[in-house]
């Protein structure tokens, strides 16, 4: 059976190495004969969440901007992916931002995720460079009994945009996005 599979790529830059990350593990979901969607956040409106605790009743956001339909999506996924990349050895603030904005699924009855990915890119070439943003992913997802981290993939040394092409790690992202 297909699954629901919602690739989310967090960088600020378009053509940004770890959207091509995305890229491949949607490629591979879709080989798989999975129904994919793909979204950016690069472009979108993503305030910062408030605290207010306005999403505790509706599981909506109160706050009206584009976060509020991409977390909606996340909550009717079977599976999700976020691709960032690394800054000072961290994910994205995009990233984060959106994951605090997902406060509203918290509350929520009827989550599907289950599987949760991290793709990965930085400058660094130091195999635990993605560390921290595993940590606070997984932090994330402990707040979600059924979910769990699926699978994380790193691919360093990409420097500038377009570095990560050609290098055989991208045929590992297809790899998981085929094992979803």
């Amino acid at each position: 059976m297909a699954k629901r599979v919602l690739v989310v790529e967090t960088s600020p830059r378009v053509r940004g190495n770890s959207n091509r990350m995305a890229e491949e593990f949607a490629r591979g979901a879709r080989e798989a004969g999975n129904d994919v969607d793909v979204i950016s956040l690069a472009g979108r409106k993503v305030s910062f969440c408030t605290g207010c605790w306005g999403c505790k009743d509706s599981h909506r956001c109160v706050i009206h901007d584009d976060a509020d339909e991409i977390v909606q999506r996340i909550r009717h996924s079977d599976v999700v992916a976020f691709a960032t990349p690394i800054y000072y050895y961290e994910m994205c603030g995009q990233m984060k931002v959106l994951l605090d904005r997902a406060n509203a699924l918290y509350f929520a009855p009827d989550n599907r995720f289950r599987d949760v990915y991290l793709l990965t890119t930085a400058e660094s070439e130091k195999p635990d460079a993605a560390d921290n943003a595993i940590n606070v992913l997984r932090g994330w997802i402990s707040c979600f009994e059924q979910a769990r981290l699926a699978g994380s993939l790193l691919i360093g040394g990409t420097t500038t945009d377009g570095s990560i092409e050609g290098r055989p790690e991208l045929e590992e992202c297809a790899k998981l996005g085929r094992a979803v």
